[in-house]
């Protein structure tokens, strides 16, 4: 079989960018499609019209490609975090602000909710390994330690088990409207929905 010829020449860093592009996009459109078990290399080369050798000569693994894709995913909705969190005063406007951009977001970017539903499972990637990660992360962190700080949220629980149980009711909650097909819009049901999560959480519901 005659060796892939790549379609974007590899001769700087601005087409080297390109080239990684194209991969984490077919590599997000194959990994939303198939498990992450069942997935190949040679599937998202051929997707992506790029050779094995460039995809392991950039992430060296599956693995790792999963790993980019996902931060790439990540980091795109910490920027719209804080874009959204500009202006908003009380806190509980802020909280559920949080809450509805992270619904809108896996809405509105349905590959990388899929993504997420079939390749992602406890332990199965590194965690805070890159800075938007990071920023994603710790803007949670403050948003819950400023509610903390204030006395309005519980704090008979570590501020860990408070992110935890956050990320869980959202991901839960993105992750069924994957699975059960649900066209409806959950970012439109944010009042009702962050109100149940809010009496959970709140000293003073």
């Amino acid at each position: 079989m005659p060796k892939r010829r790549e379609s974007t020449p590899l001769g700087s860093a601005a087409l080297k960018v390109q080239v990684r592009e194209r991969i984490e996009t077919a590599a997000t459109e194959v990994f939303a499609e198939q498990e992450f078990h069942r997935v190949n290399l040679s599937d998202i080369a051929a997707h992506a019209n790029a050779s094995l050798q460039t995809i392991y000569r950039y992430y060296g693994s599956k693995e790792a490609l999963l790993n980019a894709c996902l931060l790439t995913g990540l980091g795109q909705l910490a920027e719209r975090m804080l874009d959204h969190l500009h202006g908003i005063e009380t806190y509980k406007d802020r909280l559920r602000k949080v809450f509805w951009v992270v619904l809108h977001f896996f809405e509105s970017e349905p590959l990388i909710a899929r993504m997420l539903l079939n390749s992602v499972y406890p332990g199965s990637w590194d965690s805070d390994v890159t800075n938007s990660q990071k920023q994603l992360t710790e803007t949670f962190m403050q948003v819950l330690r400023e509610g903390r700080e204030q006395g309005i949220l519980v704090d008979d629980v570590s501020e860990k088990i408070l992110l935890d149980y956050f990320y869980g009711v959202l991901f839960r909650l993105c992750q069924m409207r994957v699975v059960r097909g649900e066209s409806q819009s959950l970012a439109e049901q944010t009042p009702a929905l962050f109100e149940m999560l809010w009496r959970a959480i709140a000293k003073n519901p």
